[in-house]
């Protein structure tokens, strides 16, 4: 809970990890200063890339009180703006699977090895970034917390988009998800559409997961993003509340 009396400060800076194959990656790294201990968020960019609102939202979780990790998913394409790099990315058919979590593990063990972490780390990602956290949450070999899946689409997928980089659809995966997951959508979405949220969620159910789902009228895809035409304040903001609550549940016990 904010009160202006509090005292605020954080440091941001991009850093280098380890990541898939051992490939040496640029992330950007955001926390309060202090001594801690701080709870974890490692953050899955969408596929427009390692964007400017992704840093801004990796620097609102260190406001939040959390230790705060971004990767740059796409770093092995090249360097260039994010616009550029991201539609090299789409026209190559995406970021094989094993690749994004073999780096989004390595941002968990980074974060891990901080001295002010409290032990806890959640994963975070809208759009394809959803997907994939919803994929790291069924499959990484380093613990995860609590998750959250913003309209992540071809979670739900047909035999027909399966390929080599993409090759399980990630709702066939549900059976094993580790972790409390919270997942945010748009009713006017069609990626995912309502029919395959409903079907996520009926998944869920039959594994006797721990989730919890909300789906708002009147807003599509990327509904958070305030730089688009898809931006809906009202929802956005509820949104990140419902996130805040969440995460401090699920990832402000300690280690």
């Amino acid at each position: 809970m904010y009160t202006t009396d509090m005292y605020e400060g954080t440091i941001a800076e991009t850093i280098t990890i380890e990541g898939y194959n051992g490939d040496r990656i640029n992330a950007y790294l955001a926390r309060p200063l202090g001594d801690g201990p701080y709870p974890g968020v490692a953050l899955n960019h969408h596929a427009p890339g390692w964007s400017e609102w992704y840093k801004e939202a990796t620097l609102r979780y260190a406001r939040h009180g959390y230790v705060a990790i971004c990767p740059d998913l796409y770093q092995r394409v090249g360097q260039g703006t994010p616009v550029d790099i991201g539609a090299q990315v789409r026209a190559a058919g995406g970021v094989a699977d094993a690749q994004v979590i073999g780096d989004m593990e390595g941002a968990i063990r980074h974060l891990r090895s901080l001295p002010y972490l409290n032990g806890k780390v959640g994963v975070f990602g809208t759009c394809s970034g959803g997907r994939h956290t919803f994929l790291i949450a069924c499959t990484s070999k380093e613990r995860v917390d609590a998750a959250v899946d913003c309209w992540g689409g071809r979670v739900v997928m047909a035999p027909e988009q399966l390929s080599e980089k993409l090759p399980v659809a990630p709702i066939d995966l549900t059976k094993d998800l580790q972790c409390p997951l919270l997942g945010l959508f748009g009713e006017e979405d069609q990626g995912p559409s309502p029919e395959q949220v409903a079907m996520h969620e009926e998944e869920l159910k039959k594994h006797g997961k721990d989730y919890e789902f909300h789906s708002y009228p009147g807003a599509g895809h990327g509904f958070f993003y305030y730089d688009r035409p898809s931006y809906r304040q009202e929802q956005a903001v509820d949104g990140w509340n419902k996130i805040w609550d969440f995460l401090g549940k699920h990832l402000n016990g300690g280690s």
